[in-house]
């Protein structure tokens, strides 16, 4: 090994044992809530955004076992804003873009459990594709009083990528607008497609009526460090997904988040072979 890549090693290790103290008193000391981040749940093999119903089904069966109790978003935003208490272990569940398998095999689970949950839709989506809920089917979730839904967009574009403001503002609060008049509440949160926010796209967001806004950044959603780019615990990785590693994602976010932005840094760096050293689960 030569001089300079020894040098770089030893840089490495040291930072990830500055990370590993420093997030073992994060672990008992941060004051986010864990908001979870799906995407589908069906019986389809190799889709990395999907798990399986008896893996979604354990997973819920583990938070109901540890005593977690499932928060609405608004929930949690009036802990922050009003000192409303909070539950001993709060979770908060999301799903992104809103797909017919959140009504076929998650929604049943979810009741089984009496857990709330919210979905983010995608107003261009809903009720056009067969892959999408229905209008029908999302209205039959929201009477039941567990299924919140909130916006994902207009049509899932990227918004760190759109140069234009009437693009963005067609995205965000054009959403916003159409999604309120359909479900017959005001939207409060929206998720980024792909997570990624600025700047811009955050005061646009404001303006348009929003209460805060989720990336897909690993970590605890923490509101008072900015309500409009707040992190989630992504859930995915398809047959990937041991329990294990859920339970492992759940309660050492606080040490995983650091870690996961030092890979990505490493990879921007062009550290590939450092980077794929970091076993994340």
């Amino acid at each position: 090994m030569k001089f300079s890549q020894r040098r770089l090693l030893f840089a490495l290790l040291t930072v990830l044992g500055l990370l590993l103290i420093t997030s073992c008193v994060l672990m008992h000391s941060a004051p986010g809530i864990p908001v979870l981040n799906y995407h589908q749940v069906e019986e389809k093999n190799g889709n990395p955004l999907t798990l399986w119903p008896d893996q979604f089904e354990a997973q819920m069966a583990y938070l109901a076992d540890e005593g977690y109790t499932t928060m609405t978003i608004d929930e949690m935003m009036d802990a922050l804003e009003n000192g409303t208490p909070l539950p001993e272990k709060p979770v908060i569940i999301t799903f992104d873009d809103g797909y017919a398998d959140n009504y076929e095999y998650a929604y049943p689970i979810l009741k089984k459990y009496g857990f709330k949950a919210t979905i983010f839709l995608i107003y261009d989506f809903t009720n056009t594709y067969p892959n999408y809920l229905t209008w029908e089917q999302i209205n039959e979730m929201k009477e039941s009083g567990l299924i919140h839904f909130e916006s994902h967009t207009m049509t899932h574009a990227n918004l760190a990528e759109l140069t234009s403001y009437d693009d963005l503002h067609h995205e965000i609060a054009d959403s916003h607008d159409l999604l309120s008049e359909k479900l017959g509440y005001d939207m409060h949160y929206i998720a980024y497609p792909g997570g990624r926010v600025n700047e811009e796209i955050e005061e646009i967001t404001r303006a348009a009526g929003y209460r805060g806004g989720f990336t897909v950044h690993y970590g605890l959603s923490t509101p008072e460090e900015g309500r409009y780019q707040m992190d989630r615990i992504p859930i995915f990785g398809a047959n990937m997904h041991t329990l294990t590693r859920f339970k492992m994602r759940l309660a050492f976010a606080p040490l995983i988040a650091p870690l996961e932005d030092l890979r990505l840094k490493l990879r921007s760096l062009g550290l590939t072979g450092l980077s794929n050293c970091m076993l994340i689960p």
